[in-house]
């Protein structure tokens, strides 16, 4: 399992034994395994509060991400103003959850403190985020209606299976794929640290949605609120369970 991280993690390495030693040097150092643990429930997390969890100041928190960095041990998602750090894959948290097994139990759960309201579901730009926006991502994804474009790891493309399953909530994905914008890709959620679905075509459910009256808009926020039907509808079409 280490060797197998090793050769994925820098594949030009000509001396396995030297990339294992560099890695678990880069695992090692006590801040740096803090800040690695933390990131193993799959949620991204800024500089500032790995900083916190790592108990360094933040100048020493930069120059240890960049360490993780170096070794493809976390990547990095630019948004804005801000950069979200998480674990470069499964490799790397598989290593680390044999790493725990002796050194100690799982780590502690994710705790958003977002307002419950904006938690739950919100509007990003033009489409939903929340709770439910990372849901329909994550239900899109396991019904096959969406899968990474082959030309760009950061892109979606819509299936054959996706053509027909989006086309049955009313979502015309020809005329979304013709917006002069980008058509679908993962779009890192603030308050859940994991992707909800941005585009246009992320507009179109959007659009749909409120359509449908699965949602309503909160004039006076971002937030959005379930219907009953919403909830109805998006069990027996998606199997979202909210």
């Amino acid at each position: 399992g280490t060797l197998r991280l090793a050769q994925s993690v820098n594949v030009e390495e000509p001396d396995p034994d030297a990339a294992v030693s560099r890695i678990a040097a880069a695992i090692g150092e006590p801040a740096r395994a803090r800040m690695l643990y933390c990131l193993i429930d799959g949620h991204a997390r800024t500089s500032t509060e790995l900083a916190v969890i790592g108990e360094v100041s933040p100048s020493t928190a930069s120059v240890h991400l960049n360490r993780l960095r170096a070794e493809r041990l976390i990547k990095v998602v630019v948004q804005g103003r801000h950069r979200y750090y998480s674990l470069e894959g499964p490799n790397v948290a598989r290593a680390l959850e044999a790493l725990s097994v002796l050194a100690f139990g799982p780590a502690a759960a994710f705790v958003p403190n977002t307002p419950s309201a904006l938690r739950a579901a919100r509007t990003c730009y033009d489409h939903i985020a929340g709770a439910l926006g990372v849901a329909i991502h994550d239900a899109f994804r396991s019904l096959g209606w969406i899968a990474t474009a082959p030309s760009e790891s950061a892109a979606y493309e819509v299936t054959a299976k996706g053509d027909a399953g989006l086309g049955s909530l009313g979502i015309d994905v020809d005329a979304a794929r013709g917006l002069r914008r980008r058509f679908a890709y993962p779009c890192l959620d603030w308050s859940e640290r994991r992707p909800h679905l941005g585009g246009a075509l992320a507009a179109a459910v959007l659009k749909v949605a409120l359509k449908r009256r699965w949602v309503t808009q909160d004039l006076d926020s971002r937030a959005l609120e379930i219907t009953n039907q919403g909830r109805r509808e998006l069990r027996s079409r998606l199997g979202i369970r909210l």
